[in-house]
């Protein structure tokens, strides 16, 4: 019997996940993924984010079933009892043979074909013990303890909670479309909070036409709502056309809702990579990026005049704001991490405020949870920085709902999202991404 096209692949994956710094969402459009059936695409990005979710503990409840428990894996054993594990205990529909006959296979073509016994054996006792990892506790296990402690000393033990059970579950698909694109063969909903927002109820994104020619975009809501907050902050009365810069821009979805939010604007979009810059361009629509100027630089070093009515600084960060959709992020972030990004965070806000103009706003965001990248870099900069303001966010949300760019039921939603001065949605307390951002305008 042959090996299941969909574990073969998704097996492929985890194990590139597990030996590099790969990242599943790259992994999982590419051509490989997207020649399989409609199906079969499915089950493989199930078994790849499921895996990835469940995998801390996962790996703590196989260890106890192994006959030698301090003996190391290697990496192409541990990948196949990982993603054997999940689907025996989590997809009820998936027959058990099948599972343990994929598993063992998959070490088999492998260099560790010595393992596939253990494998065997190992797969055998989990089915018997019918582990059961879905209580709120178990949630808790799926992620590192001091992430999970700093969360409940920051938000209370009810929202880390609701965090991790989140982020244990398919993270939802909101997308943001043209007038005109054709969503035929996809069902959707309004969203959660903003006007143009559609969250996606079923349908096959990766087969739309409308996706692929970029006039339907997938960006969580939280993400298109940082964008909106900047966009909010432009002048009707200027005499000139509105100058936006967006220091950290690809992969171009936020740099994208500026645009498309100030049609007259000059928008210039700044990253260091320029392989992802070129893969924006490819990506966004003709009509938008005809009007962007893209360029290679260095948020923290490039040289800037105070000439920028509007500016961006959404900076690489830990990213545990979406690990629903990135799940490996808890594997791969230490206690130090965000500590370590702080510097950096700093040093491109304080360039960005280098370049507003007079009345000029910046945003800083990120899709961190953890206040050493959110506002302890905002106090730190603005302990020194003269002539700058923090605008409460609570304004810019009414503001927003007054145009009509977010509905009432979404601003009633973000009550609790606007934690003093600045924006702070976190995952399963808002239904969408963890994110910051705090507005500053230069007097």
């Amino acid at each position: 019997m042959a090996t299941s096209p969909a574990r073969r692949i998704a097996y492929r994956i985890l194990l590139q996940i597990e030996t590099s710094n790969a990242h599943s969402d790259e992994l999982l459009r590419r051509p490989e993924v997207d020649a399989l059936s409609a199906q079969d695409r499915a089950l493989t990005t199930t078994l790849v984010l499921g895996t990835l979710r469940w995998q801390l503990a996962v790996d703590a409840q196989i260890r106890e079933l192994l006959a030698r428990p301090e003996a190391k894996l290697s990496a192409e054993a541990a990948t196949a009892l990982r993603m054997g594990a999940y689907q025996l205990v989590h997809l009820d529909r998936v027959p058990a043979h099948a599972v343990i006959h994929d598993s063992v296979e998959l070490v088999k073509q492998g260099r560790e074909r010595g393992a596939a016994g253990m494998v065997n054996a190992v797969l055998r006792r989990v089915q018997r013990s019918a582990l059961s990892v879905q209580s709120s506790g178990e949630a808790v296990l799926a992620h590192p303890a001091w992430m999970v402690e700093r969360w409940v000393r920051r938000y209370g033990k009810a929202a880390a909670e609701a965090i991790c059970r989140w982020d244990q579950g398919p993270a939802g698909t909101a997308v943001r479309a043209e007038p005109n694109a054709d969503l035929s063969g996809i069902e959707t909903e309004p969203g959660c909070f903003l006007a143009l927002a559609q969250r996606v109820v079923r349908g096959d994104l990766a087969q739309s036409r409308a996706v692929r020619e970029g006039r339907v975009r997938i960006q969580d809501e939280a993400s298109q709502l940082v964008a909106e907050m900047l966009a909010a902050g432009a002048s009707s009365e200027a005499a000139q056309p509105v100058r936006v810069l967006d220091l950290c821009a690809a992969p171009g979805r936020k740099t994208a809702v500026l645009a498309e939010r100030l049609p007259g604007a000059e928008v210039t979009a700044v990253d260091v990579s320029r392989k992802r810059l070129d893969r924006m361009k490819r990506i966004l629509p003709p009509a938008l990026t005809a009007r962007m100027q893209l360029q290679t630089g260095d948020a923290a070093r490039i040289e800037l005049k105070p000439e920028w009515d509007l500016i961006l600084c959404d900076v690489p960060c830990s990213g545990t704001g979406t690990m629903a959709r990135n799940p490996e992020i808890r594997l791969r972030v230490t206690e130090a991490d965000p500590a370590r990004q702080h510097a950096r965070q700093a040093a491109i806000l304080r360039n960005g405020l280098r370049g507003l103009k007079a009345g000029g706003r910046l945003v800083y965001s990120t899709c961190s949870l953890e206040p050493e990248e959110n506002e302890a870099v905002v106090a730190e900069v603005m302990a020194v920085a003269e002539g700058f303001r923090v605008i409460p966010v609570a304004e810019i949300l009414d503001r927003l709902a007054e145009r009509g760019d977010m509905t009432a039921e979404g601003r009633a939603r973000l009550r609790t999202a606007a934690d003093g001065e600045f924006l702070r949605t976190l995952p399963g307390v808002h239904p969408c991404d963890g994110f910051f951002a705090a507005v500053i305008e230069r007097s």
